[in-house]
């Protein structure tokens, strides 16, 4: 079996703009960059509800540098718009993988529909890091619809699991990745161990976002607990004691140093005020209005 490493209780929540009520669950200066890479950041929002609204709520313009950024919606609907044209309305069951790159300005807000209405909110935000060698990549942008992700069975009746980057059960997600990647959505049923087999090797983080989930026979994990296992070992077992949802994180450790500043990420200090100036001489170009 892999080792689990540490086990981590969800922290305080705090807002981030005025639309998404975060825990971060995981991040490289809390936990260390070598035992998380290539992941950096994951934020969980909510599940929370809104009242209905005229205005939506969310983050306006900001920018990001060195990496990219994944958002998984599980209730609600997002609107996203970048400066390089990409964007679009992602909802239940969507992901949206953003590559910062070598610069990029975005938002993220509310979508007009879901303002009107109403209702819960949640959703994941994952951010992977860029080895050096790619992180002055074009600014990109992949819209994953729910009907384009893989599903998997899981034995006889244990659950299902989508395959949104890596494979998984020949199954091959349709994120497109710098590094090799596995990042799999679990709903898990009661009552039933499911063996999962990983890559020697890769870090590997498991997040329980809703149910109790037991790991490997020996740790439990609850609502928003998150996992830490060693890169040594291949297999690991999860039983759920109710239905679960669980995300499931494998990658290949890119060994460089680590330097972020707020929204940049790159490898050393002289890297990061060199982002900070780009951004200021607007080199990371601008949101089209009413694009």
């Amino acid at each position: 079996m892999k080792r689990v490493k540490a086990t981590y209780s969800p922290p305080h929540s705090h807002w981030v703009g005025d639309g998404f009520p975060v825990r971060s669950l995981m991040s490289y200066d809390r936990m260390g960059a070598r035992n998380v890479s290539p992941f950096l950041l994951l934020d969980y929002a909510g599940p929370v509800d809104f009242k209905p609204g005229k205005r939506p709520r969310g983050v306006g313009q900001h920018p990001h540098k060195g990496f990219e950024t994944v958002t998984l919606v599980y209730q609600g609907e997002l609107e996203h718009r970048d400066s390089s044209g990409g964007g679009g309305v992602i909802g239940t069951g969507d992901v949206q993988w953003m590559t910062a790159g070598s610069g990029i300005v975005h938002e993220e807000f509310h979508s007009q529909a879901f303002t009107r209405s109403g209702g819960p909110l949640e959703m994941v935000q994952l951010w992977v890091n860029l080895p050096a060698r790619h992180k002055d990549a074009p600014a990109a942008y992949q819209t994953l619809l729910d009907r384009d992700i893989p599903r998997v069975k899981l034995g006889q009746g244990q659950g299902e699991l989508r395959v949104i980057a890596g494979e998984y059960g020949g199954r091959q997600g349709p994120a497109q990745t710098f590094t090799p990647i596995n990042l799999w959505d679990l709903k898990l049923e009661p009552g039933c161990a499911t063996d999962l087999r990983v890559p020697h090797g890769h870090n590997n983080l498991i997040v329980v976002l809703s149910g109790t989930v037991e790991i490997n026979g020996e740790e439990v994990l609850r609502d928003a607990g998150l996992a830490l296992f060693a890169s040594e070992g291949t297999d690991i077992q999860l039983e759920a004691n109710n239905t679960a949802r669980v995300l499931l994180l494998t990658g290949e450790p890119i060994e460089e140093p680590v330097v972020g500043y707020g929204p940049f990420v790159m490898n050393s200090a002289e890297e990061i005020q060199e982002a900070v100036n780009e951004f200021r001489a607007g080199q990371f170009g601008m949101i089209a209005p009413g694009g």
